[in-house]
């Protein structure tokens, strides 16, 4: 039983606290989805302690208007825009060929969340699937060389409380049998994220890349437009900057050098429950399991090398 992470930061935090006194200068960090919500507000925090910080984004100018906004507040231009969009696979790759320098972090941070109609790639994936979990595999596994390069690599999957919703359903992960519900396919998709970390650090800690999930908190972003916005108690919302509190952490803090394979919330390391709670906080079990995150890599390179003629690594 390994002792659960604590760290001098919690839920009121903000990113350039977590930050304060770190020196990143000389690190570059890849942040999908990052014109805006928690994503411009980490990719703010890490440019600000000195990274080279490039927004993959499927706005370009959209993200290059970020970028700029970025570089006024911090008084440095170190923040690029570059176009991403993770539900068609044909961009992952032409991103992933465009770079090569060796990448110190890469936060998958992009997301959409409970689309009301079912909706499919044009692989007959499920879209919320598609995008946050798929899109971000196959990201990851495409920069791995470039995250080996780098000498000591952190890899960040922002999930969510939504994987209190659901597993992930290896029998039918793109609901061609259950009748399709949003926060379900939602909750997939997170878990999967989860996940990835899981696996991730398992395969490449010897090499210096170690993952971790979290679940950022109740943000009022673009994210919930198809929710009816945010309807968490005012008491637990938090700011952007506190939303990306726990991603930088993740990404960059010295307090986490060398850990790797878990999941974080608050800016610290969640419970793992077997039931959802209430207030729900904590990972689900199923969401850290090792075998399932051994099994959803194995099907996502599976899923990706029927459509490209590759395996993952």
């Amino acid at each position: 039983m390994t002792t659960r992470i604590s760290t001098p930061f919690g839920f009121a935090s903000t990113a350039d606290e977590v930050l304060a006194g770190v020196d990143l200068t000389g690190k570059r960090a890849v942040i999908t989805g990052g014109a805006a919500g928690i994503g411009v507000e980490t990719a703010r925090s890490l440019a600000a302690a000195g990274a080279e910080v490039v927004l993959g984004v499927r706005r370009v100018a959209a993200g290059e208007q970020a970028a700029a906004d970025i570089a006024a507040s911090i008084g440095a231009d170190r923040v690029s825009a570059r176009e991403l969009d993770l539900a068609d696979q044909d961009s992952v790759r032409r991103f992933v060929a465009g770079w090569d320098q060796p990448l110190h972090i890469l936060v998958n941070n992009a997301g959409i969340m409970a689309l009301p109609e079912l909706e499919r790639t044009a692989e007959g994936w499920e879209m919320q699937f598609a995008t946050n979990f798929m899109g971000h595999f196959a990201l990851t596994v495409g920069l791995h060389d470039a995250l080996a390069a780098a000498g000591g690599a952190r890899v960040v999957s922002v999930s969510s409380s939504g994987n209190l919703f659901s597993p992930v359903i290896f029998d039918d992960l793109h609901f061609a049998f259950r009748p399709y519900d949003p926060l379900l396919a939602y909750g997939q998709s997170k878990s999967a994220e989860a996940l990835l970390a899981v696996e991730a650090t398992r395969r490449w800690s010897g090499e210096g890349i170690h993952a971790n999930a979290l679940n950022p908190g109740a943000i009022a972003t673009g994210l919930q437009k198809h929710t009816g916005g945010l309807r968490t108690p005012k008491e637990r919302q938090k700011t952007p900057q506190q939303g990306a509190a726990t991603s930088v952490l993740l990404a960059a803090s010295p307090l986490l050098d060398g850990v790797g394979g878990r999941y974080f919330e608050d800016c610290a390391e969640a419970a793992v429950v077997t039931e959802r709670p209430a207030d729900y906080t904590g990972v689900a079990a199923y969401a850290v399991d090792p075998g399932n995150a051994e099994r959803l890599w194995n099907v996502a390179s599976d899923l990706i090398s029927h459509r490209v003629g590759t395996t993952g690594r």
